[in-house]
This record gives structure tokens, C-alpha cells and sequence, in this order.
């Protein structure tokens, strides 16, 4: 026997007066939740510690193909073939995320000293983040912790008693370890050093955010520093390592060249006049011997200056449209904003509670649950 959708429809209408009509009965405790929570939500705000956030605007300027054809005339004077120089790899934009949050960079960004204003020494950001003399009580993070982020709370305590992490250094193999203050440090610059990349425009945002507007200042002028660095060798890498190769192959070749000039010009002092056929034949062999080493000198030092000028032409260059200033403004706390969102979720909570705790006394049978919000007949 099939119901009648009319039915339906009217239970339904039925059940939605009923919620309307039981929270607008229980209006004034809908609204002391709320006021209670609007009240913690303007202590939050009016607690909460404050935020500065430095940050720096800048445009890689990616190499392109035929990018030393100015240099190639003046270089063909000098004998040196430029061939494909500057048609190296390019390092996209979208890597530099990664190089920001590696864990090299990470390690070496946490060893960076900042000056705050209340130490009278620069502070090391491994030491800021991890000793205790150098933490804050902040209500806003005390409240927000354990209120909408307990859950996170709980199951990071349930996966550190599971998994308790082993930390060690690896002699045998270059591999990258940290203990576990350098790893709760590198989860809090994460948080504090972001980068923001618009393919569209082409420039990169480097922000860092710190307690102190001349602290955040000095941490996005270190990232900047430090990720030009980076970017800049792994760039030149390849280049680099042929530069020093040509290098290290010039000063032999230079040496063996000397040395045969040496040997050659004391011989011909010592012969001066030349009668036998054996002392002509040591000069022509030491004069073939002299052309050879310095043809060798000459092209390595073709080759070399010809290095000089790829790792020249391959460095990446960095346009500084926005640098880093010191913010006279802090970014958070967004009182007005925290204010509201407690006050919302106030509302939600009182309702919550007018709609589950009569289901809760039925099912604890607890007398003074009954008495503070009855059911409605």
C-alpha cells in the first residue's frame, strides 16, 4: 500500500513547525549561548597576539635563446665559437615552492638569527620556536586550540604514542635528517614563510610573518636572499662544474706550456750554433712539442673564457619590484572578523543544543537535563 505524497509533504511541514516552534520557545537560551560566546569570541580578539607580515615582490627574468648575440661578434674576434650558450634548461617558477619548503633550506632558514626588540641579543629561529624560554601564553591560541582545533589536538597525541619518530644522522649515505625540535620548527616556518606565484604577471610574492613588524622584515629579507641563492645554483650547476673542469684543465696545460718554453729556450742558449744533425733534430722536435702545448694552452684558454661567459649569461637575474619594508600594520589578529565568527558560532551552538539535549535526556534519563530543557508536549 503506497502513502499519499500529500501526506508526506504535510508530516514534513508538520515537523519543521514543530523545530520552528520549539526553538523559538527556547529563544532566550539560544541567545545567552550566543551572547556567551560573542563575549569569548571579543576576549579572543582582544588577547590574541599580534601578527606582522612583511613581504617582498619580485620577477625572474627566465634566459632565452640567442640572449648572447650581442656577445657573439666580439667573441668570434677573440677565436671563441659561443655556440648554444644561454640555451640552457630554464628553471620554471612553479620549483621555486619547493626549493622554499625543502628541507636544506628549512634547515639552514632556522639557523638564521633575528633581532626582536625585547632581547638584547639576536635570537636564533631554532631557538625561538623550540626553547621555552622564548614561548608566549596566548589565549586566543590557548581557546582556539582546544575548542574548534581539539580534535587535531587528540589525534596528534594518539599518532605520537603509535609512531614515536627515530631520528638519527646516516654517515654512509647524504641523506638529510632532523631531530625533533629542528622538525616542530620547520612545521611552524611553513606556517609563517609562504609564497604566493602569478603565472599570469609573471612576479613572485614572498611573505613572512613574525610577532614583531622588524622581525618580519628581517625573515622575508633572508628568504629573499637565501632563494635567489638557491635558485642561482641549481641553476649554474652544470655550467659551473664544466667552468671548473676547464679551469683545472688550463692551469695543467698552462704548466706543461711554460715548461716546454723553459726546456726549448735552454736549449737553444746552450746550441746557438747548430752543427751536428742530432742537435737540429732535438730542436725540431722540441719546437713541435712547443707548438703542440701551446696549441692545446691557446684552445683551453678559449674554452675557459668561453665558461666564464655561460656562467655568466645562465646566473638568473631577479627584478626587485617590491622590496621589503617593515609593516606599520599588523595582519592578525582580524578582531572584527573573530568577533563575528564566534558570534555565529554561538548561534549554531545554542541551537545544536535545543535540538539534541531533550534527545540526550531521554536517553540518560537525567533528571536535570529534563528539568533545564524539557520536551515539548
Amino acid at each position: 500500500m503506497t502513502s499519499d505524497p500529500k501526506e508526506i509533504n504535510t508530516e514534513n511541514e508538520i515537523d519543521l513547525i514543530e523545530v520552528i516552534k520549539k526553538l523559538w520557545v527556547e529563544r532566550k537560551f539560544i541567545l545567552k549561548v550566543t551572547v556567551i560566546c560573542a563575549c569569548l569570541g571579543v576576549l579572543v580578539a582582544l588577547f590574541s597576539s599580534k601578527v606582522y607580515t612583511a613581504e617582498c615582490t619580485i620577477v625572474p627574468q627566465t634566459g632565452e635563446k640567442g640572449s648572447t648575440g650581442n656577445l657573439s661578434g666580439l667573441a668570434a674576434m677573440a677565436g671563441i665559437n659561443l655556440g648554444s650558450i644561454g640555451e640552457g634548461d630554464v628553471l620554471s617558477p612553479k620549483i621555486y615552492p619547493k626549493i622554499l619548503y625543502s628541507v636544506p633550506f628549512q634547515k639552514e632558514l632556522m639557523q638564521t638569527p633575528i633581532q626582536f626588540i625585547e632581547y638584547d641579543r639576536p635570537v636564533r629561529l631554532l631557538d625561538y620556536y623550540t626553547d621555552d624560554q622564548y614561548r608566549k601564553f596566548s589565549l586566543g591560541k590557548a581557546v582556539w586550540k582546544y575548542t574548534v582545533g581539539l580534535p587535531g589536538v587528540i589525534l596528534k597525541a594518539i599518532r605520537e604514542e603509535q609512531e614515536e619518530p627515530i631520528y638519527g644522522e646516516s654517515k654512509e649515505l647524504p641523506i638529510e635528517t632532523l631531530s625533533k625540535d629542528e622538525f616542530d620548527c620547520m612545521q611552524l616556518l611553513q606556517e609563517q614563510v609562504s609564497m604566493n606565484l602569478n603565472e599570469k604577471d609573471g612576479y613572485i610574492t614572498i611573505a613572512a610573518s613574525m610577532p614583531e613588524p622588524l622581525a618580519a622584515a628581517q625573515l622575508a629579507a633572508k628568504v629573499q636572499t637565501m632563494l635567489q641563492r638557491y635558485i642561482t645554483d641549481f641553476k649554474i650547476q652544470k655550467v659551473k662544474a664544466n667552468l671548473e673542469f676547464v679551469e683545472k684543465r688550463y692551469e695543467d696545460a698552462k704548466k706543461q706550456y711554460e715548461d716546454k718554453q723553459e726546456e726549448l729556450a735552454a736549449f737553444e742558449d746552450a746550441n746557438r750554433n747548430l752543427v751536428s744533425s742530432v742537435a737540429k733534430t732535438t730542436q725540431a722536435r722540441l719546437n713541435n712539442e712547443y707548438t703542440l702545448f701551446f696549441g692545446v694552452y691557446n684552445e683551453l684558454a678559449k674554452q675557459k673564457e668561453q665558461a666564464n661567459i655561460q656562467v655568466r649569461e645562465t646566473t638568473p637575474v631577479f627584478t626587485i619590484v617590491q622590496p621589503v619594508t617593515v609593516p606599520t600594520e599588523r595582519s592578525k589578529p582580524k578582531r572584527g572578523l573573530i568577533c563575528i565568527a564566534f558570534t555565529f558560532l554561538g548561534g549554531f551552538l545554542g541551537i545544536g543544543l535545543v535540538l539534541t539535549l531533550p534527545f540526550v535526556a531521554q536517553v540518560s534519563r537525567c533528571k536535570r537535563l529534563e528539568k533545564w530543557l524539557p520536551e515539548e508536549k
